[in-house]
């Protein structure tokens, strides 16, 4: 007699799940053709080089190692506005970047392949009332940079914080320049004074009241002012630098005033006598191993380059040059980045925030590498003998 074998009534539902899961993808055309849906390089919801979109302000569940964060603030400025879209427009320059796709031949390295990187989406920041904005963006920065680290086992995370404590880095899309005060801050609070490498076409430490002509108690937080006002609060210490400098200023006073404020000087001009070598070298030495904060606004780049900003100023860095120097700064003591003042309204073809996510992800492997990248001698070997 034949013996009829029968399945448990346990396993009887999870058996047909399966069955319908399988004829359902029997009857999906797209998936039995052409296998997972997915984002083209043009395509998909907006996030940094399409990485996981979370509002992590709400959101406590969700680790990371490093938060991409905006804040699309920008009235402050004292020119042309417009750096609110700076964050929207640095994502859709970032659209040919992915995480998959993300090994650089310069760097020689994938920095998501180092670190849980995720889109922390923007600072819903009030555009009516300064002071309210920026405590929004202080409690913003401060509640992501108290979260705990995701914990990936090659991340490098920073050192010399005050609670000994591992904290995640946060690269922040501006908004105008004026954003890096809620952000030291925050900072402060966990490294204590910071040093600043300062990349920009202008000082940003003019005595409060200098732009508005007026001075209020608001007037004085402006994005030519905010590091005469964090140094005044205690923030930074005495060893920033600027790189790129290339403003007209009211005189030699305000030069003056800058060493006081804690920095020294790298001109634009500086490259053709000196090379990038030296400006590294320079850089370096200068920053040490103390914790470090990096603060780059795009119009660093010339306006032939990077035309969408601000404060445009003629005869600036070529991008190419910029990202030489950024990479010979590999293995500071950074605790966190952003770029600032890409202002969209004013760009042409896109190229300013293609160029500025480009810089963004330059920023990232900042925060995950050891020392500069060293190519083989044999690479330029063969490239030379190929010249």
């Amino acid at each position: 007699m034949m013996m009829m074998r029968y399945l448990p009534l346990a396993l009887i539902p999870a058996v047909c799940a399966q069955q319908h899961t399988f004829e359902a993808q029997q009857q999906e055309p797209w998936t039995a053709k052409y296998g997972t849906q997915t984002d083209l390089g043009y395509t998909g919801p907006l996030s940094y080089s399409h990485l996981p979109y979370t509002r992590c302000l709400d959101d406590i569940s969700t680790t990371f190692d490093i938060a991409v964060l905006g804040m699309p603030f920008d009235t402050a400025t004292s020119y042309r506005p417009g750096a609110r879209f700076g964050p929207y427009a640095i994502r859709s320059g970032s659209r040919r970047q992915s995480p998959a796709g993300g090994y650089a031949l310069n760097w020689m390295t994938n920095p998501y392949s180092h670190a849980k990187v995720i889109d922390c989406g923007d600072v819903p920041v009030n555009p009516y009332d300064n002071a309210l904005a920026i405590d929004q963006m202080e409690t913003a920065y401060t509640t992501l940079l108290s979260r705990p680290v995701n914990g990936s086992a090659s991340t490098r995370t920073a050192k010399l914080a005050h609670d000994g404590a591992e904290h995640p880095r946060i690269l922040t899309l501006g908004g105008d320049h004026t954003i890096v005060l809620p952000i030291l801050r925050s900072l402060h609070q966990v490294y204590g004074p910071i040093s600043v490498i300062h990349f920009d076409a202008h000082i940003d430490t003019w005595p409060a009241g200098a732009l508005s002509g007026v001075l209020t108690e608001q007037s004085k937080v402006t994005h030519g002012t905010f590091f005469t006002l964090a140094f005044e609060e205690g923030l930074m210490s005495n060893t920033s630098i600027h790189a790129g400098i290339r403003n007209k200023l009211h005189g030699p006073e305000l030069i003056e005033h800058d060493e006081e404020v804690g920095f020294e000087l790298i001109l634009a001009d500086d490259i053709d006598d000196l090379g990038t070598d030296e400006i590294v070298k320079h850089i370096r030495q200068r920053i040490g191993d103390s914790p470090v904060y990096l603060s780059f606004d795009i119009d660093t780049i010339d306006p032939g380059q990077a035309p969408a900003t601000g404060t445009p100023e003629p005869a600036g860095w070529t991008g190419r040059e910029t990202k030489r120097i950024l990479r010979g700064l590999a293995g500071l003591n950074f605790v966190g980045a952003d770029i600032v003042e890409v202002a969209p309204a004013y760009d042409n073809a896109d190229i300013t925030g293609i160029l500025a996510a480009g810089l963004a992800d330059d920023f990232l492997t900042l925060f995950v590498t050891d020392e500069p990248p060293k190519r083989q001698v044999k690479q330029k070997r063969a490239l030379k003998d190929d010249l």
